[in-house]
């Protein structure tokens, strides 16, 4: 079965045929969805959602393109929420400079305190990182992100910087782009890493692979991802389906049931 480790179906993309889509998913191997939320509201969303479906589970935290808003009172709700057993993990956050705002003293802020949250629930975390490389490793070092570990969400950096996650007891995230004919890096990444620390995702309704990029992604989606994942490593399918199904649980801490270890 596959563990789409990172999706966002509270998004209005889906809201004319969000069920419809769930109810393809036994057909399509589809076995678990981490619904992750980026913005105060999504919280909300997210664990509706998680708590309607038994095959979700929620990520909730704010993405730090969304985090200018954020106050010290909404942090202590994301802490009580964290009792919630849908809840494993925090994310996404991180840092994003692809655009001038918010302010990246204030990213740098809130990513902060979300990585210290998560270590005060005891939770993984999820790393968002565009453009932001070495200030997203300094922050996670500085705070010891690997006391908890997590998941570099949508990998685009170096194979170097990837082992260097890894030490830290992070897995890598890979979805759509893999399938990119441009995505290099991305495919040295996934040939130069163990697949033990690899974890699907979509990003959906983001990041659809080839041949349906530009479209609406779907986990409906990552056996193409699998695939190309597979003739990159030189295994089959099947391996990298089983393999990912078992890192997405334990990055979640969770047993093969979907209970919370």
């Amino acid at each position: 079965m596959i563990f789409d480790t990172h999706a966002h179906y509270d998004d209005a993309a889906f809201d004319e045929d969000r069920e419809e889509i769930f109810a393809r998913f036994p057909h399509a191997g589809i076995g678990m969805v981490c619904d992750v939320a980026s913005t105060i509201p999504s919280i909300d969303a997210v664990l509706d959602i998680a708590h309607a479906h038994d095959f979700i589970v929620a990520a909730i935290g704010v993405h730090p393109s969304e985090c200018e808003p954020m106050t010290g009172e909404q942090l202590d709700r994301i802490r009580d929420l964290c009792a919630d057993p849908k809840v494993v993990a925090i994310g996404e956050i991180g840092l994003d400079y692809h655009w001038d705002t918010p302010d990246r003293d204030l990213q740098k802020e809130w990513f902060e305190k979300q990585i210290l949250l998560a270590q005060e629930v005891k939770k993984p975390i999820i790393v968002h990182s565009r453009d932001a490389a070495q200030d997203t490793m300094e922050i996670m070092k500085k705070c010891r992100a690997g006391r908890t570990g997590g998941v570099i969400h949508c990998f685009s950096y170096s194979l170097e910087m990837a082992r260097e996650f890894i030490r830290m007891g992070f897995f890598i995230g890979i979805g759509g782009v893999v399938t990119f004919k441009n995505a290099r890096k991305v495919k040295e990444v996934v040939a130069g890493i163990p697949l033990e620390k690899i974890v699907l995702e979509t990003d959906c309704p983001y990041m659809a692979p080839t041949p349906h990029r530009g479209e609406r992604n779907s986990s409906l989606y990552l056996p193409i991802v699998a695939r190309q994942i597979a003739e990159l490593k030189g295994t089959t399918a099947d391996e990298v389906i089983e393999q990912t199904w078992k890192n997405a649980h334990l990055l979640y801490m969770m047993n093969e049931t979907g209970e919370n270890l």
